[in-house]
């Protein structure tokens, strides 16, 4: 008599939820993405020596420099890996397609990537004032975020927001760099 046993696959692809707000503990005042059991992931430096910056620093939990954003003149934002803006480490460009009132998106291409110029890599479609945003490559959905509910709640506050990262082979580090673009980069 042969036995049954169930066989589970060795990696079990499943969303990533990270909470995002700048009202984490520790944070003073910037922007903070945390797992569920409240430990920081990244946290984003607001560069404030001058108004008129537009440069954005994504850290690990330790402090160390992953993307460095810089806003160019055109309006458009480029991605620097580490904490410089040497153009051999430059990751992505982003560019802004749509912006109305209520709706933003961005076409993001990758550098370095085989494809064909006029293709984006990514393409980032949402509305920022909800904190709302999906990212996706080709077809498929890479990212969403959406605000935090709860029950009997009619209007969700929107100082506190979850981003879901749907497995697949993308840095979540690139897609917590295109949310910050997405929100903070008008």
């Amino acid at each position: 008599m042969a036995s049954w046993a169930p066989v589970y696959p060795a990696v079990v692809p499943i969303p990533v939820d990270l909470f995002v707000s700048k009202k984490h503990p520790g944070l003073n005042g910037d922007l903070g993405f945390a797992d569920s059991l409240g430990n920081i992931v990244f946290k984003v430096n607001f560069d404030k020596s001058s108004k008129s910056s537009f440069k954005r620093v994504l850290l690990d939990a330790s402090g160390n420099p992953l993307i460095t954003v810089f806003r160019d003149g055109k309006g458009s934002w480029q991605g620097f890996k580490g904490g410089d803006n040497r153009e051999e480490d430059l990751i992505f460009r982003v560019k802004r397609t749509v912006k109305k009132l209520t709706r933003t998106e961005l076409e993001v291409f990758l550098v370095g990537e085989i494809s064909r110029v006029s293709t984006p890599d990514f393409k980032v479609k949402g509305f920022p004032f909800q904190r709302s945003c999906t990212i996706y490559r080709s077809d498929s959905i890479v990212a969403q975020t959406s605000l935090m509910y709860k029950l009997h709640q009619i209007y969700a506050r929107r100082s506190k927001f979850r981003l879901t990262i749907f497995p697949g082979s993308v840095d979540h580090s690139l897609i917590a760099s295109l949310i910050v673009i997405f929100l903070y980069g008008q």
